[in-house]
């Protein structure tokens, strides 16, 4: 599926996104969002920001740019943006595939429930790459394909429904793609068992 068909999926998904995720949202994501936000630091870049979920959970001292190829997604961060009153938050419409910044402007690089989506997901963990710093720490709240072969049953029989209705595929391989595209895994911690994960990466000097 490419960028723009699954772009239009998400600008029709928007407008009922927050209601569909919400009993997710508060019985566990909320919490893996707070665990992973509070290790951004610097300049950030958020690839994916879509409804502005993370916002509430951003340390004070960060400048966060958001970027999301869905203009209905962006729509709903804006306001968002405006309600919480965040002046350290810029929002821009743009493909995580194509990043339209200089290399290694950012100090972190967050992603959440991101790289399930993305049309080619290496090539966009490449760009993300390219545009850290070295040294600089990339924050992965990923869900992807277990290792258990049980966990994985339901994953391949929600993936064509999935796919069809946001191209959002539930079996990919994210830990490994994150690797494939240059970073250094630092720390992964399984939070609902194996499939959903955060994985905190690096880009080492020098690279």
């Amino acid at each position: 599926m490419n960028t723009s068909k699954t772009a239009s999926k998400y600008d029709r998904f928007s407008k009922v996104y927050d209601l569909f995720e919400s009993p997710m949202e508060r019985r566990a994501f909320s919490k893996y969002r707070a665990r992973a936000l509070s290790l951004a630091e610097g300049k950030v870049l958020e690839i994916g920001v879509g409804t502005g979920k993370n916002f509430p959970y951003y340390p004070q001292n960060v400048d966060v740019i958001g970027i999301d190829f869905s203009r209905g997604m962006l729509e709903k961060a804006e306001r968002r943006r405006r309600e919480l009153g965040l002046k350290n938050v810029k929002l821009l419409l743009m493909d995580a595939q194509n990043l339209e910044f200089e290399d290694e402007g950012f100090d972190t690089i967050v992603s959440t429930f991101v790289f399930c989506t993305v049309p080619d997901p290496i090539r966009g963990l490449k760009e993300a790459y390219r545009v850290l710093k070295p040294g600089g720490r990339a924050i992965f709240l990923e869900h992807m394909k277990s290792e258990s072969r049980l966990l994985n049953i339901p994953l391949y029989l929600m993936d064509p429904v999935m796919r069809t209705l946001t191209g959002t595929s539930t079996i990919r391989e994210t830990q490994r793609n994150i690797e494939i595209a240059g970073f250094r895994i630092e720390h992964v911690e399984n939070l609902f068992f194996d499939i959903v994960r955060l994985i905190i990466a690096t880009k080492p000097l020098g690279g």
